[in-house]
């Protein structure tokens, strides 16, 4: 099994950066594709980048396009969420996950870490 396990989060000031990260254990390749996904209380939650490990094409939601960047670290099991220029909306609990197939839909994603707040101030 995989086990998921997201830091980084913080408060950020609107226009600042953060960087996420999430670190996977258990048999972390078992699972092909990681993705980055967020939700804000009375929402569901929303997709916002996914990569495969060691891949190089990653695909992001139209409303981080630009301004994030997903990567993995093969070596260290990891997968982080470069958060730059980050505005108001971008606020929210931050999940890692994994699925065995490339998607953006949380339904897809069966293994899903706490979460981590990004907390935005204006």
């Amino acid at each position: 099994q995989v086990q998921l396990v997201e830091s980084g989060g913080g408060l950020v000031q609107a226009g600042g950066s953060l960087r996420l990260a999430c670190v996977a254990s258990g048999r972390p390749f078992s699972r092909s594709f990681m993705g980055w996904f967020r939700q804000t209380p009375g929402k569901e939650r929303e997709f916002v980048a996914r990569l495969s490990w060691g891949g190089s094409v990653a695909n992001y939601a139209d409303s981080v396009r630009g301004r994030f960047t997903i990567s993995t670290d093969i070596t260290k099991n990891t997968v982080s969420l470069q958060m730059n220029s980050v505005k108001p909306e971008d606020a929210a609990l931050y999940y890692c996950a994994a699925a065995r197939g490339s998607s953006s839909r949380a339904y897809d994603y069966d293994i899903w870490g706490q979460g981590t707040q990004v907390t935005v101030s204006s």
